[in-house]
């Protein structure tokens, strides 16, 4: 029997009432609680694609609509004893629209993220304005999160910002790039910490409200739209990250492995004074995982033969890691596995190094590693 995993409560009254899932190959389901029946706890349970689950997250979507849209095809049920284990889901043969479980017309999920607050506020500061989100599972019920946790990813957020200042001010004119400076080193100030119970935090542009500052963060920040704006396709991100590669690729790459390592979420928006709408952007916890996974990984480029003669200086046998001083320099190297014993090396003495070096790059970022690797050595001392 087919089983879903609950990986998030959306709406929460007197206990989980709407809940994300997956199944056991990444897809996306919508949990709704049905009342009980013959004293057991059911649940409805329907496919949905990760855009449309984000759009109803953001309160753009009513539950029952959805629900019959994405159930068209194929909907479940399933008895909902513990949602922290896996739940066995039963295929229905019955129109869904016909299902008395169907929550009722009109439910939209309430909004947990004022978007219209970064544009009120950019408004009344005459100032580009940023509101950052770092979203933990349980926040709703139990607000909580490390202070090591919550300090680290605005770090990383501020250091993915700097280089992605100045990867676009390359593509502006002299004048202008010239005229902003440093901008990129200090571009936003904190206006309104986050409060109690919340892990939202509101900024704007640094130091004076004048034209070049606004400039530079509403750069910075379209430059970061592009990496975030397809984080529910991990193929297109890879795609996208390629035109990024460098110091902000490797940046949102590290980034996100933060939000894996924590098991949070983040999401952001911004606004021009001038704007009409925010620009909004977010990566579930849910999604990170499968972003780090395409995102980091590596293509075999090439490998050669090269020879090593030089003084063996030291050799880690866990790590399986060793170095050949040459002309005063530490050339390190690698032995795979069990495979070259290397106790009988006396450190000190000349030794010559048949190795193989092989060269990778992380798809992502463009980022290249060689590696050496011994393959068979012999002594040179006479």
């Amino acid at each position: 029997m087919k089983t879903i995993r609950c990986t998030d409560t959306l709406f929460y009254y007197d206990g989980p009432q709407i809940l994300e899932a997956r199944d056991t190959i990444g897809g996306h389901y919508l949990v709704v609680m049905a009342p009980a029946d013959d004293g057991r706890d059911r649940c409805l349970a329907v496919g949905v694609a990760p855009e449309r689950l984000r759009q109803f997250r953001a309160g753009a979507l009513e539950l029952r609509s959805l629900m019959v849209e994405a159930g068209r095809e194929e909907w479940y049920l399933a008895t909902a004893t513990n949602l922290d284990q896996p739940l066995e889901i039963e295929p229905q043969r019955t129109p869904l629209a016909e299902c008395r479980h169907l929550p009722d017309d009109g439910f939209v999920l309430p909004d947990r993220h004022d978007e219209g607050l970064v544009l009120r506020e950019a408004r009344d500061r005459n100032n580009v304005t940023l509101e950052i989100t770092v979203v933990t599972p349980g926040a709703d019920r139990k607000p909580r999160i490390r202070l090591d946790t919550y300090t680290e990813l605005l770090h990383h957020f501020q250091t993915m910002a700097k280089h992605a200042w100045r990867a676009a001010s390359r593509e502006l004119p002299y004048r202008d790039r010239s005229q902003m400076g440093t901008a990129g080193n200090h571009l936003m100030d904190v206006v309104i910490p986050a409060a109690a119970g919340s892990f939202r935090v509101l900024l704007e542009a640094a130091g004076r409200p004048g034209t070049l500052r606004k400039n530079a963060l509403s750069c910075t920040l379209q430059r970061m739209d592009l990496l975030f704006e397809n984080a529910a396709s991990p193929r297109d991100t890879l795609v996208s990250l390629r035109e990024h590669h460098g110091h902000l690729a490797n940046a949102y790459v590290r980034f996100l492995q933060l939000l894996v390592k924590h098991g949070a979420g983040f999401r952001y928006s911004w606004a021009e004074p001038t704007s009409t709408k925010p620009n909004c952007r977010e990566i579930l916890e849910s999604e990170a995982g499968s972003l780090v996974e395409v995102l980091s990984g590596k293509s075999h480029l090439h490998s050669e033969r090269v020879t090593l003669v030089g003084t063996f200086e030291n050799f880690n046998r866990k790590k399986g890691t060793w170095g050949l001083l040459i002309d005063g320099v530490t050339v390190p190297g690698r032995v795979r596995g069990d495979g070259m014993k290397l106790d009988s090396l006396v450190v000190g003495e000349q030794y010559r190094f048949s190795c193989v070096e092989e060269i990778e790059e992380v798809e992502s970022t463009g980022r290249k590693s060689r590696t050496l690797y011994l393959m068979e050595y012999e002594s040179v001392n006479e």
